[in-house]
């Protein structure tokens, strides 16, 4: 599978996950990233060092529109197009209702969907030329929302939509689909005991998955999957069963 692939928040969890299994699959990697330097150079050196220069750096952060369309445009200057645009960036942060801000607003909406929105028309002409797709990485609470998120699951609902409107403003030359994990990695900040108890008695699998189990299902709708756009693909080990 030779293709060039843009993935913003590339340099850890998901979106390294990401990275590292595309890169496997013979595809060269356009690691986007904003505060993780150490991280994105480390990935990049380990990919390069497997295949020589097949992972690209570029920083921008998606919270400014300017930085969203450089971003898009040295994209396409690395290898000459861009064939799959994987929207994996997201900021997650609890702040409950009475507390939003507008910044907490705008700094949530930017990297959930205004970035994604905006990289993917930017880049369309490019995926469009290569018959290409694009994958967001949404969440399953963008249904109902999680308690204590509310803009976070309001911006990933928004997310879903933008995934099925694009699917038809974009077809036919254009797959778009998302993929909707659900415990896949712990939060980064402390996560009690006694919660993940709880968690896990939700997930039929009773266990929390991998990142490398979105890393695979963004696999299937990149290289497996001609026949599907305008779909969220679910990698919860069962948890939207127990709603």
């Amino acid at each position: 599978m030779s293709k060039n692939v843009l993935i913003t928040g590339a340099s850890r969890r998901i979106g390294a996950a990401c990275v590292r299994l595309l890169h496997g699959e013979g595809c060269n990697v356009i690691l986007h990233y904003n505060r993780s330097d150490a991280d994105a150079l480390r990935l990049a050196a380990e990919l390069n060092a497997l295949r020589a220069d097949s992972a690209r750096l570029l920083n921008a952060d998606l919270s400014v529109f300017s930085s969203i369309q450089k971003l898009a445009e040295e994209a396409l200057t690395q290898w000459g197009d861009v064939d799959v645009l994987v929207n994996n960036a997201s900021l997650f942060q609890s702040v409950p209702i009475g507390q939003v801000t507008e910044q907490d607003w705008d700094l949530t909406m930017a990297s959930n969907l205004k970035a994604p929105f905006f990289l993917s028309q930017a880049l369309w002409s490019s995926l469009k030329a290569k018959r290409g797709c694009i994958v967001n990485i949404a969440d399953i609470h963008a249904e109902t929302g999680l308690p204590g998120y509310p803009v976070y699951s309001m911006a990933k609902a928004g997310l879903v939509a933008m995934t099925k409107i694009l699917a038809r403003e974009m077809a036919p030359e254009v797959r778009v689909n998302a993929v909707a994990p659900g415990a896949i990695l712990w939060p980064e900040q402390d996560v009690a005991d006694a919660e993940r108890v709880e968690i896990l008695k939700k997930i039929a699998l009773q266990r929390c998955g991998e990142a490398d189990d979105i890393a695979k299902a963004v696999r299937f709708l990149v290289g497996n999957a001609d026949y599907i756009t305008g779909q969220v693909l679910t990698v919860d080990g069962g948890r939207t069963l127990f709603r």
